[in-house]
């Protein structure tokens, strides 16, 4: 049995997701054997996971997204460096209600990279969920030595606002080690950098920009990739994290991949897949999202692959049993069939979980 699930956002991390369904397992099946791998796709939680399969937790202190210091995590073992945006630069370090979408900066993730390159990595998986950002990777790129300035020579202030004034990049003074690392851009995103299905029209409103900021950016992006180098602004991933995808593509060498595969080959997923009769994934909310590359989707594909069945366990199911199945899932057990009121649900996740992995165990164990 093999639980390998994502957290539920807003209540529980993954790693509290598998201690609660292996004691709701184990409550129905005494001695059941069960082995956990929380999984991540490359948003929150992602140095968690790995920490948990196995790697060093490391801390840094770094640029927060409005320039406050902040303290960030990344995972690190065998030269293998997982890197999380959103531990430097993500929405959740951002006072409550307080949004910053032209001049919020990416330069503390640049800074992670840089430290994580002085602990010796040779491969940076670099997963970019969850940024409060979208300063086309600029702020990223600065931490590491590249320069933007403006037709005075002076360089620009941070973020994606500013970037309308770029006269010059000047990425001479990269870094040179990190030419020397093979860096993945792992994400769940292919949106491009700019147009209605970039990075400033889709994510900026989550973000706070409003319309007059959406087009604000969408604008200083598409000339920062005039200067810059238009040839990747349209590649899949390029809009990621605010167009940090971009700028890793362009300027770094990055290869992109979807965040769940990269993620399930750090974890040692496959290895783990050997030893297990059953999968057990999840997340909060079981939805269109789920399919379009979330967690549960890559784990139930790769199970699928090697002939092992899939159930999952999520807050709220907004799936049919048909698009489930398509999706290799065999059953999904949410919360809200136990406790229907959204808020209660989420006060009692854990709880209910065990109570859900109970119900799991009956139905496929005994």
């Amino acid at each position: 049995m093999l639980v390998a699930a994502d957290k539920f956002k807003g209540s529980l991390t993954a790693v509290e997701v598998a201690e609660r369904v292996t004691a709701g397992l184990r409550r129905a099946v005494p001695g059941l054997a069960v082995e956990s791998l929380p999984v991540a796709d490359g948003g929150d939680g992602t140095v968690a996971a790995a920490v948990a399969a196995g790697f060093d937790r490391r801390t840094v202190r770094v640029t927060g997204p409005l320039g406050a210091p902040v303290t960030a995590a990344y995972a690190l073992r065998d030269g293998t460096a997982v890197v999380e945006l959103a531990e430097s630069s993500g929405l959740h370090l951002l006072p409550r209600g307080v949004f910053a979408p032209l001049t919020a900066t990416t330069h503390g993730c640049g800074e992670v990279l840089r430290a994580a390159l002085d602990a010796g990595a040779r491969t940076v998986v670099l997963g970019v969920g969850g940024s409060a950002t979208t300063d086309g990777g600029a702020g990223l790129l600065t931490a590491l030595g590249a320069r933007f300035l403006d037709p005075d020579g002076a360089a620009l202030p941070p973020g994606g606002g500013a970037l309308a004034g770029l006269a010059t990049a000047d990425l001479s003074g990269l870094d040179p080690r990190i030419r020397d690392v093979r860096l993945v851009l792992a994400s769940d995103v292919d949106n491009p950098l700019t147009g209605p299905q970039g990075a400033a029209a889709v994510y900026g409103p989550q973000k706070g920009a409003g319309p007059a900021d959406v087009a604000a950016l969408d604008t200083a992006l598409a000339h920062y990739a005039t200067v810059l180098g238009p040839d990747l602004a349209g590649a899949p991933g390029a809009g990621a994290a605010g167009g940090v995808g971009y700028a890793a593509l362009i300027a770094l060498g990055a290869g992109f991949r979807p965040g769940i595969e990269v993620m399930l080959d750090v974890l040692g997923f496959a290895a783990a897949l050997d030893r297990a009769t059953l999968v057990i994934t999840g997340e909060g909310s079981l939805d269109s999202q789920t399919l379009r590359g979330k967690a549960p989707a890559g784990v139930a594909a790769a199970a699928r692959a090697r002939g092992v069945d899939t159930v999952a366990v999520c807050g709220r199911l907004a799936l049919s049993p048909r698009e489930l199945g398509r999706a290799g899932i065999r059953r999904a057990y949410p919360l809200l069939a136990v406790e229907p009121d959204p808020e209660r649900c989420m006060a009692r996740a854990g709880e209910l979980l065990e109570r859900v992995a109970e119900d799991l165990a009956r139905d496929f164990l005994t």
